[in-house]
């Protein structure tokens, strides 16, 4: 039922409107003064204002002056006598919808009532289509428009209204967050905190106070109380990147929370309610590292109530050239360039190549083609340098290197100098596939910590 608040001081023309408006179906409420009808609008918005010129102690067009500033786009119907027309007008250019004359007939009253409500009903729809268009554009800049990338569109558009915890699933690249953030946006929670963590960053010491938080003396160097993730996302979303390399006492303390729906502090006796809708991300199969006794099959249980599997790169190669143009602008605004797009033969060659950083790796490889391009276009010889390895006299030898490293007969620090970065950078790479990228298997086997390999993968473009 539309709502509408009658203005006026005079208390017949209050009865009187309320009457004609009310029989058409509208929930009416009066107010004999400005100031009033002003509180009111503040707390609740109406649909329309039927707002009289001549009122006591603020007139009409001072009242209508605040409205718009409370809320620009609410309709206000002025009320005048045909002597204040030109008031009248004044007040439609400040920003009333309309104006009605002093006496009316009540079909005239009723008519100009439903156009303004329609009018409303329309600036709706069209905003909600702009809106819709806006999102689509920026998911087509983002991630592509192939039948894969709007397969997975439409189960962010279903999942998302709702609370229902998501599996995120893709290779490293391919979009994670970004997806993750989407299903926030579509979702009620869209006005909290989106809370992204990075599992396979946090060091196994840490992970409790980065979760949950601590109070101040919980621990040496606790010289202030400290909000966890999860008290950070409170009635928001939380996004746990990585989950499958969260060490298995974490994972035990994570499904509790998930269960009871509260956190307790390091240091602290008290528990904290908290309302979170959980987005995972993992470059793993959840349900095979359960198998494989590396994850708890009863936290994976309460996760899987919904799986997103994000598509590589290569298997969408329609997606390759709308993607490489919008990090070509992208790249040329921030490096203040004027590359004007790909020659044919550039195109080609990213159509060719297999992507295993998937849309990361490609705009890494654009930003770069970019800054080293100097014509118009970009140009074969400069994605080469990025895509295809310079020769190598220790190239031969990858094999050799990654099989010791492998076999945990040397580390990567006793090979560091004796390959340059392009096969340190391959070597990682086939580690981080062997062991189905467990970042922390991987620096396991290369002798490093994990810090470390993060660290590595930043610098490499991994």
């Amino acid at each position: 039922m539309k709502t509408i608040f009658v203005v006026d001081d005079n208390k017949n023309m209050q009865i009187i409107l309320k009457n004609i408006l009310s029989d058409e179906g509208y929930q009416i409420t009066t107010f004999g003064n400005g100031k009033s009808s002003l509180t009111e609008i503040e707390k609740n918005i109406p649909d329309l204002v039927l707002l009289d010129i001549r009122l006591p102690e603020m007139n009409g067009i001072d009242v209508l002056k605040k409205i718009m500033k409370i809320n620009k786009d609410l309709l206000v119907i002025m009320i005048t006598a045909y002597g204040d027309i030109k008031t009248a007008v004044k007040a439609i250019k400040l920003g009333a919808y309309d104006y009605i004359t002093k006496p009316f007939i009540n079909e005239d009253l009723i008519l100009t009532v439903k156009k303004a409500l329609e009018t409303q009903e329309l600036r709706g729809e069209v905003e909600c289509l702009r809106k819709k268009l806006k999102e689509r554009t920026q998911i087509v800049k983002t991630m592509g428009e192939s039948p894969e990338i709007l397969k997975v569109m439409k189960q962010v558009e279903l999942v998302a209204p709702t609370d229902i915890s998501v599996i995120i699933q893709g290779e490293s690249g391919t979009g994670k967050e970004v997806i993750a953030n989407l299903i926030h946006k579509k979702s009620n929670r869209k006005n909290k905190p989106f809370v992204p963590i990075d599992c396979g960053a946090i060091p196994d010491t840490l992970v409790e106070s980065e979760l949950f938080g601590y109070e101040k003396g919980a621990f040496t160097g606790a010289t202030s109380n400290k909000k966890g993730k999860f008290e950070a996302a409170n009635k928001g979303t939380l996004l746990l990147d990585e989950i499958a390399n969260l060490p298995p006492f974490a994972q035990a303390k994570l499904l509790r929370v998930l269960q009871e729906k509260k956190v307790q502090k390091i240091g602290s006796t008290k528990t904290i309610n908290i309302s979170v809708r959980i987005i995972v991300a993992s470059n793993l199969d959840l349900s095979n590292a359960v198998k494989e006794g590396k994850f708890r099959d009863d936290l994976f249980h309460r996760l899987n109530e919904f799986k997103i599997i994000l598509p590589l790169l290569r298997e969408r190669k329609e997606d390759i050239p709308i993607l490489a143009e919008e990090f070509l602008n992208d790249s040329n605004k921030e490096l203040k360039k004027d590359i004007q797009g790909f020659s044919q033969e550039a195109h080609k060659l990213l159509l060719s190549y297999s992507w295993p950083g998937n849309v990361r790796e490609l705009k890494h490889v654009v930003k770069r083609a970019v800054l080293l391009e100097e014509k118009n276009n970009i140009t074969p010889e400069v994605l080469k340098l990025e895509i295809t390895p310079p020769a190598d006299p220790y190239k031969e030898s990858l094999d050799n290197y990654f099989q010791m490293i492998l076999k945990e007969e040397y580390t990567l620090s006793d090979i560091t100098s004796k390959v340059n970065s392009e096969m340190e950078r391959e070597i990682i790479k086939k580690i981080l596939v062997e062991v189905k990228y467990n970042k922390s298997q991987a620096a396991r086997i290369l002798g490093i910590d994990r810090n470390t390999l993060y660290s590595k993968m930043k610098n490499l473009d991994i």
